[in-house]
């Protein structure tokens, strides 16, 4: 048995905190079977924990503390602290192994509300459990609205930095207050934004994802490659739009799947120390493989 989990992309530009999709990068953990003690083997860097201490085990321990312990293998295509939901995809694991070892029976909202009172907010966990893409909101803790919407058809050119910033890092450069007329005009355009995405108008999707005031500007000198694609892609045929994904580094640029490969191709000839790779939406989301897929 195994569980397969997506990476996930978060913000949008605007959509801070609350719009987030998969993508077709994945974790994936094999349960090899029952164990004296937790173990999880893993292809991740070596200061990742292979004991109870690792994330995905202190999930399942949280959640079915009576479980017994499992020998685990990970094999994860997700970096880390790169903007692309690695621990999201750690903890959705979790939980997926905890609903399975202990017979939980929990629902898709169950999960939800399971992994926003681990994570802190749903951006990243919602459409890493569900797929696709994602609008929610935790009303508490405990309570998270959600809606799943069809994503235009297009492909995700991925700018990888070969450095992280971490979630904490790029939270510290926010600012602790925005001027209301500021926070009201950037509420509104997440809002067009969303009403763009279910017309499946791509065009008008790329070009608002660049009006973001919510935190874009404050962590583009975290991520100088941020305002070097924007300039490199300015009126380059197939390319809609780009967004720092979650904390970032990531880069994201919405194209048309027919100049994906060529716009990719020139990021990587212009900007240095980045791997670019060309990524499709997960729609599926976590989901649970038996020995036969």
């Amino acid at each position: 048995m195994s569980v397969k989990i997506p990476a996930t992309s978060a913000n949008l530009g605007p959509g801070f905190d609350s719009i987030g999709l998969a993508v077709a990068l994945y974790l994936t953990i094999d349960v090899i079977g029952p164990s004296a003690s937790w173990r999880i083997d893993h292809n991740i860097a070596d200061d990742i924990p292979k004991d109870e201490n690792n994330l995905v085990v202190q999930t399942i321990r949280r959640l079915a503390p009576d479980s017994q312990p499992y020998h685990l293998k990970m094999v994860s295509d997700i970096p880390s602290a790169r903007g692309l939901g690695s621990s999201s995809s750690a903890i959705v694991a979790g939980i997926e192994l905890a609903n399975i070892l202990a017979n939980k029976g929990w629902s898709d909202q169950d999960k939800v509300n399971i992994a926003n009172q681990i994570e802190g907010h749903p951006d990243n966990i919602a459409p890493c459990i569900l797929g696709g893409l994602v609008v929610s909101v935790a009303l508490k803790p405990d309570d998270v609205l959600y809606t799943k919407e069809a994503f235009p058809d297009v492909a995700f050119v991925t700018t990888i930095p070969h450095y992280e910033v971490k979630t904490a890092d790029a939270r510290a450069v926010l600012p602790k207050h925005l001027p209301f007329a500021e926070a009201v005009r950037t509420s509104g355009i997440a809002n067009v934004l969303s009403s763009k995405i279910v017309e499946g108008d791509v065009a008008a999707v790329g070009r608002l994802m660049a009006y973001d005031l919510f935190h874009e500007p404050y962590r583009q000198k975290l991520v100088p490659e941020l305002t070097k694609i924007r300039s490199l892609l300015k009126d380059q045929a197939g390319a809609y739009g780009t967004y720092l994904s979650g904390a970032g580094p990531t880069i994201m640029t919405l194209a048309d799947s027919r100049s994906a490969n060529d716009i990719a191709k020139m990021i990587s000839q212009q900007v240095a120390d980045v791997t670019v790779e060309v990524l499709a939406l997960d729609q599926d989301g976590s989901r649970v493989l038996n020995d036969s897929q």
